[in-house]
């Protein structure tokens, strides 16, 4: 007779899984894709380096299964903060606006994930995110030309160049540091998300509501 692992086995295993994957993500936010390696995040996680292994023969790996952790957990956000809005164009600016901002408050893990100059084998591992952002954009894309919110233009372009925007104006080694104050971050999100609507075609954004502009204390930037 096979042998068939208890609930309460299966249960370990799968909470000391989650806490690899905890560390790992813990020291890419600290030190980025460079500290993702098995000795230091099993450290971090209170086991064995032979465990970790059992788990994630290979960094990359590890490093798949953390992207992999991440894509979920932000895509869940982005469908959730389209879902809740009223229509096809303000589900595409609230999950644009969701993307930016979650990228601004975990910047360093976020470019860890995302935009870090790595080696490829790990950029191989990274590019599943990538490619399924560019697919949530792009259906979102389609949905609000589809309910005729949008000029005609090619939407696979657009969406990737949508992402690619982002990134780099988030995360990117090109962007400007992250505001440490959260009214200067909530502008950094808004100016970002009205950039990505007018270059979709929607020139209005604002006097549609799409973007709610926060005003800052005289002298702030």
């Amino acid at each position: 007779m096979p042998y068939r692992q208890t609930e309460n086995v299966v249960r370990r295993l799968a909470a000391r899984r989650d806490a690899i994957l905890a560390a790992a993500s813990n020291a890419a936010a600290e030190g980025g894709m460079a500290a993702v390696q098995i000795a230091p995040v099993a450290a971090r996680a209170g086991i064995a380096a032979g465990t970790v292994y059992r788990y994630f023969p290979a960094k990359t790996d590890l490093v798949a299964a953390l992207v992999a952790a991440f894509s979920a957990r932000e895509l869940a956000a982005l469908e959730s903060a389209a879902k809740a809005a009223p229509g096809p164009l303000s589900a595409l600016a609230a999950a644009i606006a969701t993307f930016a901002a979650r990228a601004l408050a975990s910047r360093r893990l976020a470019f860890a994930l995302m935009a870090e100059p790595v080696e490829p084998e790990v950029d191989a591992a990274r590019a599943s995110y990538r490619q399924a952002l560019v697919n949530e954009f792009n259906k979102l894309i389609r949905n609000a030309h589809a309910g005729g919110r949008l000029p005609e233009q090619d939407v696979a372009l657009a969406a990737a160049a949508l992402v690619g925007a982002l990134i780099e104006g988030l995360i990117g080694s090109l962007a400007p540091a992250a505001p440490d104050d959260p009214a200067k971050a909530r502008v950094r999100v808004q100016a970002l998300t009205l950039f990505a609507l007018r270059g979709l075609g929607v020139v209005d954004a604002r006097a549609r509501g799409l973007v709610v502009q926060t005003v800052l204390p005289s002298g702030d930037k």
